[in-house]
């Protein structure tokens, strides 16, 4: 029994080690780490504006669509998003028909993707 104990030891030290350099291994990899923030298009149409504010204010920032090669985001396109931090969001949202619309408390949390959909898209203006 005692040679199994020292064994175990010596396989848990093993694994902890494997797993340390795997982390690092992914961190010093961009393509293994995470994917960044995204913005998920779930409306009908193309959207050409994508801004966002802290919730509760008018402070928008810059058009996000603008980072796309195409400037513009299609319906089912996921946008990465960078330098928005984890928090609540009103999202001013502007599509290829005209439309522009505002969505708030939108939660974005850094490194996953949110998304809109139509069913958020009320009180929108043409």
């Amino acid at each position: 029994m005692r040679g199994f104990g020292a064994n175990r030891w010596k396989l848990s030290g093993s694994l902890l080690l494997a797993g340390t350099l795997l982390a690092g291994v992914i961190a010093a990899d961009p393509a293994l780490a995470a994917s960044g923030t995204r913005f998920w298009n779930l409306t009908r149409n193309t959207v050409n504006l994508l801004q966002l504010a802290p919730a509760g204010s008018t402070a928008y920032g810059e058009n996000l669509c603008l980072a796309d090669p195409d400037k513009s985001v299609d319906a089912e396109e996921r946008l990465k998003v960078a330098g928005v931090k984890s928090g609540r969001y009103d999202v001013k949202l502007g599509d290829t028909t005209g439309r522009q619309c505002t969505v708030k408390n939108v939660e974005v949390t850094e490194g996953k993707v949110f998304s809109i959909q139509e069913k958020q898209l009320t009180g929108c203006t043409q």
